[in-house]
């Protein structure tokens, strides 16, 4: 069949499109950003088009000559207004489906049985869902509860809250039955339900082999991974927003996400059929420890596919950049600098690819700390993104709080700024090999919105300009060290 995959820079999307390759179809994939998909290992194996569900004008030309099409679009953490929105995109793009004849829509949800108390973020995708079944094109609606897997929100919530907390004072929501996924058993349905008979419309939940309390998940976690018993202590005074504000303090997961995650552990979560199994002849289902350990060692690995950052950032900044001939002119403030280091760019580069995560910035950690705690108390994603890879990148790459908006490979990586600012920031690193030597060209650019952001700039420019000329000497120091004989590649 010839497929379309919607949301392919995201976490369910970019391990999906492999898959479909796999089982012999013909996938295109549609992104807001179609450069984002430039550097996934699959890329030359499909067609991309650019195309946004909330912009009907460019649905037709995405669907044109496609069997099946994935919906994998949500706005997890997307401002009050995020339900209109959905709808609206799920509307324009179950038109659009209808107008191109397709077969099938698959769309993947939220497991929420318990329909009158839904959050409003798991109402929302039921309220997506009802549309697309609703249109005239048949659809399969998988509705899966805590997806566990390398990389997914849900999978470090737990990772995070486990390993760092042995005693733990824990919500109401703690004892909530749940029925968990493997990662690798809901793409596996996903590509089965594309070829389901046309009479089928309608909905399936899908789950693995057991029904378990987070509270239990968390403590065969902390069996699997070896870090002793946890006490669990549940409270009944943490309402939801107290808890995202929670698990956002002790996890990488920042609160905006946190909390439709939390506030979907408020139902109860049971598979009510499995009959999506009986269909395709599938019921291999990967058991809570198996699917645990599997994801353990796929970050240990460092061969995490995707991960839940992996989707832009809610109300990250879209604007052009300044290099862009769209770019719109006004104030853009600039700290430029250049480093020669005592050794070849081949040597330097692996550093300015390798930067951020736990291997730091390379200048003044304490200020990228603050930075980062005063972006996570400001409903930002702070530092603890980290990165997908140790020590690749690609466009799209979420790293630390920052956004990975190009690299070429060997020469340039660019990246654009996604904490709280009162304007645009990117940082940009350059390496060239002069005469023998590597030069480090070092550029942080910032546009201000109004006067919060002039502000800004000039309240922290002898700051910046600390933190920046150590960063490009510590690079370059960093580049030397590696390319010395016999040393230690570890950063100082």
């Amino acid at each position: 069949m010839r497929v379309l995959v919607t949301g392919a820079t995201g976490y369910i999307g970019g391990r999906l499109v492999p898959e479909l390759l796999e089982a012999g179809h013909t996938v295109r994939c549609m992104a807001r950003s179609v450069e984002k998909l430039r550097d996934h290992p699959w890329r030359g194996e499909v067609e991309a088009v650019g195309g946004d569900v909330l912009d009907p004008a460019g649905l037709d030309e995405a669907l044109d000559g496609v069997d099946a099409a994935y919906y994998l679009v949500h706005s997890m953490g997307g401002g009050a207004a995020f339900a209109e929105r959905d709808a609206r995109g799920a509307r324009n793009f179950a038109a659009a489906a209808e107008r191109a004849g397709l077969s099938r829509i698959v769309y993947l949800g939220g497991h929420a049985p318990d329909r009158g108390r839904s959050s409003s973020h798991l109402a929302s995708r039921e309220e997506v869902a009802g549309i697309l079944l609703d249109s005239a094109v048949p659809a399969a609606v998988l509705r899966a509860a805590v997806i566990i897997g390398s990389g997914s929100a849900s999978f470090e919530m737990l990772r995070y809250l486990t390993e760092r907390l042995p005693v733990m004072t824990t919500p109401r929501w703690v004892r909530t039955r749940v029925q968990p996924i493997a990662v690798r058993d809901v793409l596996r349905l996903l590509v089965g339900a594309a070829e389901l008979p046309r009479e089928v419309d309608r909905g399936f939940d899908v789950g693995g082999p057991e029904v378990l309390t987070y509270a239990q998940m968390i403590r065969r976690f902390a069996r699997i991974a070896g870090v002793g018993r946890r006490l669990i202590l549940p409270v009944p005074v943490l309402t939801p927003g107290l808890s995202s504000l929670w698990v956002g303090l002790v996890t990488p997961v920042p609160g905006a996400i946190a909390r439709p995650l939390v506030e979907s552990l408020r139902s109860e979560a049971v598979c009510l059929d499995d009959d999506l199994a009986d269909m395709l002849g599938d019921h291999e289902r990967l058991g809570f420890d198996d699917a645990v350990r599997l994801a353990l060692r796929r970050i240990r690995e460092a061969a995490v596919a995707t991960r839940w950052s992996s989707a832009a950032w809610p109300s990250a900044p879209s604007d052009p950049m300044p290099t862009d001939p769209r770019w719109a002119g006004g104030s853009l403030y600039c700290d430029q600098r250049s480093v020669r280091a005592h050794a070849r760019a081949s040597a330097l580069w692996p550093v300015v690819e390798g930067i951020g995560g736990d291997r730091g910035w390379y200048s003044w950690p304490p200020a990228w700390a603050v930075r980062g705690l005063i972006d996570r108390a400001a409903g930002g994603v702070g530092l603890r993104r980290g990165r997908r890879d140790p020590g690749r990148l690609r466009v799209g790459d979420s790293l630390d709080f920052w956004r990975v908006e190009e690299i070429e490979r060997g020469a340039l990586l660019r990246l654009r700024a996604e904490m709280r600012l009162p304007g645009l920031a990117w940082l940009e690193l350059r390496v060239e090999d002069e005469g023998g030597a590597a030069v480090l060209h070092q550029r942080a650019l910032f546009h201000p919105r109004g006067l919060a952001g002039h502000l800004y700039w000039w309240g922290l420019l002898p700051v910046h300009r600390l933190v920046f000329r150590q960063m490009a000497a510590g690079i370059a120091a960093q580049g030397e060290r590696e390319a010395a004989p016999g040393a230690d590649a570890a950063p100082a």
